[in-house]
């Protein structure tokens, strides 16, 4: 072999190597939560793809802990190498359970969410600090053939109560696309929380009327979050109307 040829192996060689040393980038599993949908995360996507992170946003059918954090599970088995799971609103409680055993989940990120503790339910937590103004802007509940009921936003208050933020034009589509959740899952008691065992970050509004901002930090607290973000007059959907925000912290999550 010339001495060329011999550099040029090396060189590729070395290539080579340093790119198996490289640590695959995390894939994004991203949950939404009660009234919203799966496009609630567009704009936060589009940063990461950017990026060059593989993104998976899981439609969340909101229909009880424990059974939409199996789904969660099945699609976090389906995964090939490290994952950042993150979840908004309700789904924070989604991923807290849905993480328990998956060895490939290395961070949870919650947006505006939930981060219950074993036998605790989202309600118990919106209810537990003053500022929350939910209950006064859901529409009369859907009964269901099975006894629960669905509960939704009117569609005349969503703007105020879900998105303050996000101009008029695209919470009008948000408020007739909007996903109900069951009031049983609202009720339903959380299991052993992921938090425990793995970091957690967490983004909020201090203008959420879902959930109040008082809440959102104390959760953020007692699950020793490593970085927690709070954006001055952001609404519930902070990853729809401050996606940059949210996108960087769960690029610091996958980090």
């Amino acid at each position: 072999m010339s001495n060329l040829a011999m550099t040029i192996f090396a060189a590729a060689t070395l290539l080579s190597g340093a790119a198996a040393a490289q640590p695959a980038s995390p894939t994004i599993v991203l949950v939404h939560g009660a009234f919203a949908d799966s496009s609630s995360w567009n704009g936060v996507i589009t940063r990461l793809q950017k990026n060059g992170y593989k993104a998976i946003a899981v439609a969340n059918p909101l229909r009880g802990v424990a059974n939409d954090a199996r789904l969660v599970s099945d699609v976090l088995s389906s995964i090939n190498g490290p994952v950042v799971l993150v979840g908004h609103s309700y789904g924070g409680q989604v991923i807290s359970n849905a993480a328990n055993g998956h060895d490939n989940v290395k961070s949870l990120v919650y947006v505006a969410a939930f981060a219950p503790d074993a036998g605790e339910a989202a309600a118990d937590l919106a209810g537990k600090f003053p500022g929350g103004t939910l209950g006064e802007a859901l529409a009369p509940p859907v009964k269901l053939a099975g006894g629960d009921v669905d509960l939704y936003i009117d569609q005349e208050k969503f703007h105020d109560q879900f998105a303050h933020d996000v101009p008029t034009d695209a919470t009008a589509l948000m408020a007739v696309g909007q996903r109900p959740i069951t009031e049983a899952a609202l009720t339903e008691k959380s299991g052993e929380p992921a938090w425990k065992s793995l970091p957690s970050y967490f983004v909020y509004g201090d203008g959420d009327k879902n959930i109040p901002a008082e809440a959102l930090g104390f959760m953020a607290e007692r699950a020793g979050s490593r970085r927690t973000v709070v954006v001055e007059g952001a609404s519930h959907v902070v990853m729809v109307s401050k996606p940059e925000i949210v996108a960087d912290l769960i690029e610091d999550a996958a980090k």
